[in-house]
């Protein structure tokens, strides 16, 4: 008989809710941003709120704290709730609760990286209609076409046209491959169930796969920023 070990329901719970994390919060955070500052042009409130002594760099990395807040809220009742339905019959498994709370930092991370993405859209879009297309696309690439390209070549070349390590760096231009990496493989219970989600994981550690997912917050946000200061208003 097999000797297999079986998952522990915290685990099981990380897998499901990192899928399901990556298809909702993105596309929450895109709705929240795509029109925070060309929407605000358009009604006319930016030239208002522009007339106190707030520099433009302030209305964004305001705008960023504001929405992320309002993120971080929703995601720590949302996963919250679950993780106290777990809690009730008594689960005591430290590595599964470690997995559970990287689970619910990381994806306020993920939000903080696509609210800098839908600002990004919002500061170079002239008309919201232009930025809600562009929030759109941006989620259609990152959440589905990405990983299909990436698997369409992997199959059309049998695997041979790239390297485990550039393969790594490949997932690293996305911030929900990113974000699953860091959940499926951080912590070695989750990821001996995550099966083949899991893939390039061993290439990065922890630490670094956090400070990618930081680094596509400060980046999207940052050119936000710029182009929202070029901007004619």
């Amino acid at each position: 008989m097999c000797a297999c070990p079986s998952a522990s329901r915290l685990a099981v719970v990380v897998v499901s809710l990192a899928s399901l994390t990556i298809f909702l919060v993105p596309l929450i955070a895109l709705l929240l941003s795509h029109d925070a500052l060309v929407g605000e042009v358009e009604r006319g409130t930016m030239l208002l709120l522009l007339a106190y002594p707030v520099r433009r760099w302030q209305v964004v990395w305001g705008k960023l704290l504001g929405h992320g807040a309002l993120l971080a809220i929703a995601t720590l009742l949302g996963y919250g709730a679950a993780g106290a339905v777990l809690a009730l019959p008594g689960e005591a498994d430290p590595a599964g609760w470690r997995a559970f709370a990287l689970l619910i930092g990381s994806s306020i991370l993920l939000g903080a990286v696509f609210l800098g993405i839908g600002y990004l859209a919002s500061g170079l879009a002239a008309e919201r209609g232009t930025a809600a297309g562009l929030a759109v696309g941006a989620w259609l690439v990152f959440v589905l076409l990405f990983d299909l390209v990436l698997l369409g070549a992997l199959a059309a070349t049998q695997g041979r046209g790239i390297s485990p390590t550039a393969f790594a760096w490949v997932l690293m231009l996305n911030p929900a491959d990113v974000f699953r990496l860091l959940n499926l493989s951080a912590v070695e219970e989750v990821e001996r169930f995550a099966g083949m989600a899991a893939a390039g994981g061993g290439a990065w550690r922890p630490a670094a796969l956090g400070l990618a997912l930081v680094a596509w917050v400060v980046v999207p946000v940052t050119l936000a920023t710029l182009a929202f200061q070029r901007r004619q208003l």
